[in-house]
C-alpha cells in the first residue's frame, strides 16, 4: 500500500505554485499538491438490500409531512423496498424511538425527522441539541446509522424552504444519507 503525501503551502502573493501535475492551484488562502479530488468514489445509492425506519416528529407536521414525503420520494428513487414509518410527539422523542429501531436488528439505517423552530424563549435551543446528540448516540451505541433530519430554523419561512422550497427537502437529503452510509457500512 503506498502512502500519498499532500503538501499545503501558505499562499504567497503573486507567486503561484506549479502542481507538476496538474498546473497552477491559485487560492486567497493557500495551494495544495493534491490529487484528492479524483480519488473521490461516486456514493453507493442502490438501497434495494437495505431495510430503513423513518421516524416523524408530529410537532410541527405542516412542515414534517414535508419532510416525510422527500424521504419517501428520495426511498422510491433509491429503490428502497422496505421501509416503515413511525410517528413521535416531538423532535425531543426521536431519540429514544431511533435507539430502539436501531437495536431491533431489523433495520439498516434509521432516519430521524423533525422540525425546530426558534420563538420567544430559548426552549429550541435545548430541545434541538438533546435530539442532535440522543441521534447520534443511538447510532453510536448500536452501530447503525441514525440520521439528523431535524431542521433548526429560525423562522417558519426557512422551514417551509427547507421541506420542499427553495432550499430543497431535507427529508430527501436525510434518506440519501441513510442509503449511502448503510451501504458503506456494509462494505467495510
Amino acid at each position: 500500500m503506498s502512502t500519498q503525501v499532500y503538501i499545503v503551502r501558505p499562499y504567497e502573493s503573486g507567486n503561484l505554485a506549479e502542481n507538476t501535475s496538474h498546473g497552477p492551484i491559485s487560492s486567497p488562502l493557500c495551494y495544495a499538491d493534491s490529487t484528492v479530488s479524483r480519488d473521490i468514489p461516486a456514493p453507493d445509492l442502490d438501497g434495494s438490500a437495505l431495510r430503513i425506519a423513518v421516524i416523524v416528529a408530529r410537532f410541527n407536521e405542516h412542515i414534517t409531512s414535508r419532510l416525510l414525503e422527500g424521504a419517501l420520494n428520495a426511498a422510491e428513487r433509491y429503490g428502497v423496498n422496505e421501509h416503515t414509518v413511525s410517528w413521535v410527539p416531538g423532535s425531543f422523542e426521536l431519540p429514544v424511538v431511533a435507539q430502539k429501531l436501531a437495536k431491533s436488528g431489523h433495520f439498516d439505517a434509521v432516519v430521524c425527522l423533525g422540525c425546530v423552530v426558534r420563538h420567544e424563549t430559548d426552549h429550541y435551543r435545548y430541545i434541538a441539541g438533546e435530539a442532535a446528540s440522543g441521534i447520534q448516540r443511538a447510532s453510536l451505541d448500536t452501530g447503525v446509522p441514525c440520521i439528523f433530519g431535524v431542521l433548526t430554523c429560525d423562522t417558519e419561512e426557512q422551514a417551509l424552504e427547507r421541506s420542499g422550497g427553495e432550499q430543497g427537502n431535507k427529508g430527501a437529503d436525510a434518506m440519501q444519507t441513510a442509503v449511502e452510509t448503510a451501504n458503506l457500512l456494509r462494505s467495510l
